[in-house]
């Protein structure tokens, strides 16, 4: 018996009656008109189906009263951009009076025969409905009279929902605007991918750098090398310090721009970083890196931070060669230091899966792994 009357206790029953009964009020104002023609407002709505806006405005109808407590209810609010919008929106129209008509019929004639039928019951005759101003009064019509109820029960539940599962039919989006659904949530996803790839880079290195550093301090006993160290982890900290501002800002204001991100320009912080936690870098740049455009330059910046950053949380104070090379159309960029006695191994890891996804979202590609007796990031990225 609950979950019988469940449904009557949902908000969602009573806004799609509501839904259902609007379009009767144009059938109402028409039958002072004519009533001999009760189809003329069927035969008017059609052209107003063509309207773009119409699309729209019964997108927000639905979504308002059909389904209001979904998030997404899988309806369309945007305008008619082709004639197959249009001719679905027609359908619908031409639905939902068809539907509200029943509706209105059942909420209007099943409560008055089931009067009827109790007056019947208690010994009164009435010629409210044809069909029972003949019949002869009896108790046992007070058996009948709650099925007109249960029938308007099972109208109002039922017509709900078959107009709803036509309003998905008919005013979900269209194949267009279901593939501009899915670049933007693509969009949406590869900007928490880049997001996360920055947080990583940028925040790894500044914790490997402080790790070293702290560990490197404690086991010279130099108050000399110890206050180099704090002046590197200091260093370190305040650059962190501002990716993170500059990320958090990125979150907060969806259109803020990236150009605040550091470029190969300025790749000497990281060298001296580096070098400060004891690794002993040899850098050589070919070419002219002023060119590199922006998006270029600052993915390979992260490329570098994080073959670094990975040098000295696996191997150490360890020799480690970069060549940065501009020409022929490419950037190319490549890291090198010995093998530490525990290799990473490709694949392994989101810092070098990450430094993959940075050359291939710019047309480019990324190879990490042993190489020689060396371990190597490698990447090439298109300046185009």
């Amino acid at each position: 018996m609950g979950r019988l009357l469940r449904p009557l206790l949902r908000g969602t029953t009573y806004t799609r009656l509501v839904h259902l009964w609007v379009p009767v009020l144009l059938q109402s104002v028409w039958m002072f008109i004519d009533m001999s023609k009760p189809w003329v407002p069927a035969l008017l709505l059609l052209p107003v189906g063509l309207i773009p806006g119409v699309r729209r405005g019964e997108g927000v109808q639905a979504r308002l009263l059909l389904l209001p407590a979904e998030t997404d209810p899988g309806l369309s609010v945007a305008p008619s951009a082709n004639w197959r919008d249009r001719l679905r929106t027609m359908l619908w129209l031409e639905a939902r009076m068809v539907l509200g008509a029943v509706t209105a019929f059942s909420c209007v004639w099943l409560p008055i025969i089931a009067i009827v039928l109790f007056d019947l019951a208690r010994g009164h005759v009435q010629d409210d409905v044809p069909v029972l101003d003949t019949a002869t009064p009896h108790w046992w019509y007070a058996l009948l009279a709650p099925l007109p109820l249960l029938a308007l029960y099972g109208v109002v539940v039922g017509l709900g929902e078959v107009v709803t599962v036509v309003a998905r039919a008919l005013l979900g989006p269209s194949a267009a605007e279901q593939l501009a659904a899915l670049e933007e949530r693509t969009e949406r996803l590869l900007e928490r991918n880049r997001i996360a790839r920055e947080l990583h880079d940028s925040i790894g290195h500044a914790l490997t750098v402080a790790v070293v550093q702290a560990g490197a301090a404690r086991a010279a006993g130099d108050p000399g090398f110890t206050d180099r160290a704090l002046e590197a982890i200091e260093d370190s900290g305040r650059a962190a310090l501002a990716d993170l501002e500059r990320v958090l800002g990125v979150l907060r204001e969806s259109d803020r721009p990236v150009s605040a991100r550091p470029t190969l320009a300025e790749a000497d912080g990281l060298l001296e970083s580096a070098r400060a936690s004891g690794a002993k870098v040899d850098a050589e740049l070919t070419g002219p890196l002023e060119t590199v455009p922006g998006p270029v330059s600052r993915e390979g910046y992260r490329i570098l931070q994080e073959a670094l950053t990975n040098v000295l949380r696996h191997a150490g104070a360890v020799p480690v060669r970069i060549h940065i090379r501009v020409a022929d159309g490419l950037l190319c960029l490549e890291v090198r230091n010995p093998l530490p006695a525990d290799i990473p191994g490709p694949g392994r890891g989101s810092g070098l899966r990450g430094i993959r996804e940075r050359a291939a979202l710019l047309g480019g590609r990324a190879l990490t792994g042993p190489d020689s007796g060396d371990w190597q990031v490698r990447a090439e990225l298109p300046l185009s």
